[in-house]
């Protein structure tokens, strides 16, 4: 099975350029040499010994020190060509061959084994790498079918995310109308409590439409609403600001920004963001009028943007509770919702490769948010004082 290769190796410094077997051989060569001059220089301390005109006593020493030295330089040469051939297929041979090995799983035939017969450690080393690749790879298929079953999954949820939205909200507008109507028909016949039932009947099927629309929308994030591309956040949050008119109107309610940056981003996803914070941070008001306020400022290759108010404010024991789905900090009859906002926003600002956080908590352990404020969990910095919100975006190529 061939998957991504792996990437390049590292290019060796130093005298470690040199392969293996040519530094064997330039040994081998000089040790040749030597050899050679040794020789050469014993024959010439013979060839002059003789031209002394010796005893034949001495002549017969000179001649078994030579034989003596001929046997020496023979035996020295047979070891010479028998470590020349112990060298090359004991050692230089393996790790020819382990190399091979080695480089084909890089390029990605990770079905490879990695085996060699010698030397024992060689042998050793290529057992234990072959038992990781082995080990890897099991991990990798594993990993693969998991992630195949995940797909399937989705495609799932997104079927049932089209009968959600089509199917279910079709019985629920009927229980919601056919219950008014009832109501409206036989209203001077029913008694007081009569009228609470149909009462509730209405409003719990409008509050599961809601709550379906809000699934709806955390489902489609990332999968629906569009690729990521270049965007001003400034836009986004003037967009935002447009649909909450009405809403800062009615509340007295005082927004104000900082200049916003350009970033990497879905345009639909960030107006989003920006109108549940906002909308959270006017839901979630205390008795002085709304003071909201957006900024942003460049941290590397991210923006970190924050979302400040004046409102209730909770406590910072609920940082990570606030942000999970379906959880409230409050009545629905106090502030009215589904408690999937905060964690809709969470899945926005990671899908964009970012994190949400409550001020004055670390960025990597608590809540991470960005939300549309449909029933929050709400994690303020402290109760009654408002709250900061803060995020990360990538920054566009671009960025101001």
């Amino acid at each position: 099975m061939s998957i991504h290769p792996l990437p390049p190796p590292k290019e060796p410094t130093g005298l470690g350029r040199l392969p293996v077997a040519r530094w064997f051989l330039l040994i081998g060569v000089v040790a040749g040499v030597t050899f050679a001059a040794g020789v050469v220089v014993v024959m010439a301390m013979i060839g002059q010994a003789a031209a002394l005109a010796p005893t034949s006593e001495e002549a017969a020493q000179i001649s078994r020190l030579t034989q003596a030295l001929v046997v020496l330089f023979a035996l020295l040469m047979a070891c010479g060509a028998g470590l020349a051939v112990i060298v090359r297929y004991a050692v230089l041979k393996p790790v020819e061959q382990l190399a091979g090995q080695v480089r084909a799983v890089a390029a990605g035939d990770f079905d490879r084994e990695l085996h060699v017969d010698r030397p024992a450690e060689l042998a050793e080393l290529s057992s234990h790498i072959d038992s990781m690749r082995a080990r890897i790879l099991s991990a990798w298929r594993t990993a693969t079918d998991q992630a195949e079953e995940l797909r399937r999954s989705n495609g799932e949820l997104e079927q049932f995310a089209y009968v959600a939205s089509h199917d279910l909200q079709e019985p629920l507008r009927k229980v919601a109308s056919f219950t008014q109507m009832l109501e409206q028909r036989y209203g001077s016949e029913l008694d007081g409590r009569a009228r609470q039932y149909i009462h509730y009947a209405v409003d719990g099927a409008k509050r599961m439409q809601l709550l379906i629309n809000d699934l709806l929308d955390f489902s489609r994030v990332g999968r629906i609403t569009g690729e990521r591309a270049v965007t001003d956040s400034g836009a986004a949050l003037d967009r935002a600001l447009e649909n909450l008119s009405a809403t800062i109107e009615d509340t007295g309610a005082t927004v104000t920004r900082d200049e916003l940056p350009r970033v990497d981003g879905n345009a639909l996803q960030l107006t989003q963001l920006f109108q549940n914070l906002v909308e959270n941070a006017l839901k979630f008001r205390s008795e002085e009028p709304p003071r909201v306020h957006v900024g942003a400022r460049r941290e590397g290759g991210m923006w970190e943007f924050s979302c400040s108010d004046n409102g209730i404010g909770v406590e910072p024991k609920y940082a990570d509770r606030i942000f999970l789905i379906f959880q409230r900090l409050h009545p629905r009859d106090v502030y009215p919702g589904t408690g999937i906002g905060l964690a809709l926003c969470r899945k926005i600002v990671e899908y964009h490769g970012g994190q949400l956080w409550l001020d004055g908590q670390p960025a990597g352990n608590t809540a991470r948010t960005t939300g549309r404020t449909t029933g929050r969990t709400t994690g303020r910095t402290t109760g009654g004082h408002g709250a900061t919100f803060r995020w990360t975006l990538p920054a566009a190529g671009d960025a101001r």
